[in-house]
């Protein structure tokens, strides 16, 4: 969701970053506005998140080397969330080329309709035809070829939980059409498993990775899912969303979510992540010192900043440092270079920082 989110998770040792339209939606898009996600907000969005968070991953890897200290990678790769692909394959091609330009190591495109698409946990989904589908992912793929940047191409299907389909016009999904239509149009589907399986072979020549989206953690679906693309596509990548919108203590006890991750891992599903981590963590983690607040005044405060003192000394957390961790001694070392180092005006220098948080 920010940058600074980013720089945390990498120094707490993720290997990388999921970047979520749902998230872009409601608190980073370009319109400033607060949206659920249905692609509402502008596409240049996600591409512009892309690069704040890049950016605030270069200050650290300069602050890194400024204090020779520390052998972090800091330059985690960032998959990146195209959505349906705001519109047809044109616009696909676009915001691909937009997302690797601002330096996205892989982008993941969903079989919705475009101008309908929904949060994959919500109801009304629309899929749009594998055929029309595919049309798109190649024009994603072809923006990677163009620019000649290798990117890892994640397809996603949503047909498990979807209910309506464009068009009849694809035979794949013939099998699964009720021969109803909606009042406006669009064609009943019997969605779940066996569909999303279907689209997924269909995808599987064309993807790095594929991703079925589900509506429960269930990890005898997930087994069955992938014994099925395996059984076509041995070595196919999978991704898994350990998505917030499940209520995971309603279908899972304690145990069996400590081990859900691994038990998914020898299943084949080697990327996982949280989709909206970032909005839940921000959210809480504000409103339980708003709340504290509200009471005890600036107790509150400083039984967070002593948390912070706590993480610092045993986890390596650094931004409780604040003018450190958003690049002070760096500037002032600029500064230090262009003034042969005889500078009266270094911000660090004096600073109740270098004062009282050595």
């Amino acid at each position: 969701l920010t940058g600074n989110q980013a720089v945390q998770q990498v120094l707490a040792g993720l290997q990388a970053i999921y970047l979520s339209g749902w998230q872009v939606a409601a608190d980073a898009n370009t319109a400033g506005q607060t949206y659920p996600d249905q692609s509402l907000y502008p596409a240049d969005s996600v591409p512009n998140v892309v690069r704040k968070v890049n950016n605030a991953l270069l200050r650290a890897d300069q602050l890194q080397h400024l204090h020779d200290k520390g052998t972090i990678n800091w330059f985690a790769p960032i998959v990146a969330d195209i959505e349906a692909g705001f519109g047809g394959p044109l616009n696909a091609f676009e915001i691909t080329k937009a997302c690797i330009d601002a330096g996205a190591a892989a982008v993941h495109l969903e079989d919705q309709i475009s101008s309908l698409k929904k949060c994959g946990h919500m109801g009304g989904k629309v899929l749009a035809p594998p055929s029309e589908y595919l049309r798109k992912f190649v024009a994603a793929r072809l923006a990677s070829d163009v620019l000649g940047v290798p990117t890892v191409m994640v397809a996603r299907t949503d047909a498990q939980g979807a209910r309506l389909t464009r068009t009849d016009i694809d035979p794949l999904d013939h099998p699964f059409l009720t021969g109803e239509r909606t009042l406006e149009g669009y064609f009943e589907v019997k969605g779940g498993l066996q569909l999303a399986i279907a689209r997924a072979l269909a995808y599987a020549p064309y993807a790095d990775v594929i991703w079925c989206e589900t509506s429960t953690p269930d990890l005898g679906e997930a087994r069955e899912f992938a014994q099925a693309i395996h059984e076509k596509f041995p070595n196919k990548l999978l991704a898994y969303n350990c998505s917030p919108s499940f209520n995971w203590k309603l279908h899972l006890d304690e145990p069996t979510i400590r081990s859900f991750q691994d038990e998914l891992g020898t299943m084949g599903y080697k990327f996982q992540f949280v989709t909206l981590a970032g909005f839940h963590t921000l959210n809480t983690a504000m409103f339980e010192l708003a709340h504290a607040y509200s009471t005890e005044g600036m107790a509150a405060y400083s039984r967070l900043q002593e948390h912070e003192f706590e993480m610092e000394l045993e986890q390596g957390y650094s931004a409780v440092k604040h003018q450190s961790f958003v690049g002070a001694g760096y500037f002032d070392e600029v500064q230090n270079v262009i003034t042969g180092g005889e500078t009266s005006t270094a911000a660090l220098t004096g600073s109740t920082e270098e004062e009282q948080f050595e």
